[in-house]
């Protein structure tokens, strides 16, 4: 997980998906041999020279300014999650920490996930860990209490376990986006140890992990909407909402829920009966992520 290394693909992915015609970059130098802007073409846009713009694509610049991460940025039409992501890999290595602690969900947290208990919610942390949920949320979509503490991870319920596929009827854009909120994870963590050995693990394990993880895409959770597939009650489809918690930017509460009136709110009815009255589980997970 070099930060160097990602700056460096992260910069030219996004180069890559560009078109001259879409900038108003004229077609000059001869036939073009790559797909997207060449570096000439990005450091004109970006108004920076391109022997610097160069070194920055290589992750040989040092402390760019926030002015010149931001003309990249626009000149390479990032939106918000990927222009956070830019600036995450190009600050001095020095600058960032590795996250030294487990990941604690607070009295605050853990009682409001208690109290939502017609609608699914669980907690998420860093390396899309789950840390916490309630009895709807293990009726959905997994056992977690059954499951040992390491694997309680949404990217290894995503690409390891092949109940996913079945869980989720749109499982490729349930992939995309359990990536993408990885790849921002890796932005904000690029040393951190246990998120090299996950992304590691789920390379080796699945073939579909590492074509996307090689779009270098990134994204936020903030809301929409799952489809499920849950094998008593069928399909529906639930809008989701994610809430971060005041004290703790790596972590997030996800809420399900379905309009009044509607056959998923019926399901999730149906649903809530079914889950066995359990007080909500919580994980400290060990220092360590083994499968």
């Amino acid at each position: 997980m070099d930060r160097a290394q990602q700056l460096s693909e992260f910069l030219k992915s996004r180069r890559a998906r560009l078109r001259p015609e879409e900038v108003g970059v004229g077609n000059f130098g001869g036939q073009r041999r790559v797909p997207g802007l060449r570096r000439e073409e990005l450091a004109l846009l970006a108004g920076v020279s391109v022997d610097y713009y160069t070194r920055l694509e290589q992750g040989r610049a040092r402390n760019a300014s926030p002015d010149i991460l931001d003309a990249v940025a626009t000149a390479l039409r990032l939106d918000g999650d990927e222009r956070a992501h830019l600036h995450n890999l190009a600050q001095p290595t020095r600058t960032r920490r590795r996250p030294s602690r487990p990941q604690q969900v607070g009295p605050e947290m853990r009682q409001a996930l208690q109290a939502l208990t017609t609608v699914p919610a669980y907690i998420i942390g860093r390396r899309l860990d789950i840390l916490a949920w309630n009895d709807l949320a293990r009726a959905l979509i997994a056992e977690f209490p059954a499951l040992p503490a390491a694997e309680r991870n949404m990217a290894r319920l995503v690409f390891l376990d092949d109940a996913a596929k079945d869980l989720y009827p749109d499982w490729e854009s349930k992939a995309r986006d359990t990536v993408s909120n990885l790849r921002l994870d890796a932005g904000r963590h690029p040393d951190d140890p246990r998120l090299a050995s996950l992304v590691g693990e789920l390379s080796l394990g699945s073939a579909e992990f590492r074509r996307l993880w090689a779009d270098h895409n990134v994204r936020g959770k903030t809301r929409g909407r799952k489809r499920f597939n849950h094998p008593q009650l069928g399909e529906l489809a639930l809008d989701y909402v994610a809430m971060r918690a005041p004290d703790d930017p790596d972590m997030t509460m996800m809420i399900y829920s379905a309009p009044p009136g509607s056959e998923a709110a019926t399901t999730l009815l149906l649903l809530a009966s079914l889950a066995a009255p359990a007080v909500s589980g919580t994980a400290d997970l060990p220092a360590r992520n083994t499968l």
